[in-house]
């Protein structure tokens, strides 16, 4: 059983570390492709939330966000596949934080083709989320090994 469940923990974290990788490679001084599509998608999401809640997004360079996704992705990816929930917790973070971004369907009319597209890779992200959060949860439910104490050896005098 802890092969095929190693083998699962690589193929699952496979998608974060291979997506990592492609934008660390192109990442360059601007933040490469992943921040050219990101920044606009960030300033609608931005207005959405200040119109929304009334609390404003602050203003920063958003190679600091793709930078961010990059070392979340790379590093949860890898402590994941070993079976760490810190690893499983920095993939959940950067699932929190790029899908409702990246995938906004919800500024799309839905007669719109661009609004399917958005909302299948939207469920798709969830759905990797929710595999995130079953692993957490059954690592939190399993009982921790607990050493066996020997008992003291009587005395025999």
């Amino acid at each position: 059983m802890g092969f095929f469940s190693f083998v699962g923990r690589v193929l699952f974290a496979s998608i974060f570390l291979l997506s990592a990788w492609q934008e660390f490679n192109e990442f360059g001084v601007d933040g490469g492709p992943a921040a050219k599509v990101l920044k606009p998608k960030f300033d609608v999401f931005s207005k959405t939330v200040s119109v929304q809640t009334g609390l404003q997004v602050p203003e920063f360079d958003i190679k600091y966000l793709v930078a961010a996704s990059v070392a979340f992705k790379g590093v949860g990816g890898i402590l994941f596949t070993f079976g760490s929930s810190i690893g499983a917790y920095l993939l959940v973070l950067q699932q929190l934080i790029a899908t409702p971004i990246l995938y906004d369907f919800y500024n799309y009319d839905t007669e719109k083709k661009e609004y399917g597209i958005l909302f299948t890779k939207f469920t798709q992200n969830l759905v990797l989320l929710g595999a995130l959060f079953f692993f957490i949860g059954m690592k939190n439910s399993m009982p921790r090994r607990q050493q066996k104490k020997k008992a003291p050896k009587t005395k025999t005098y």
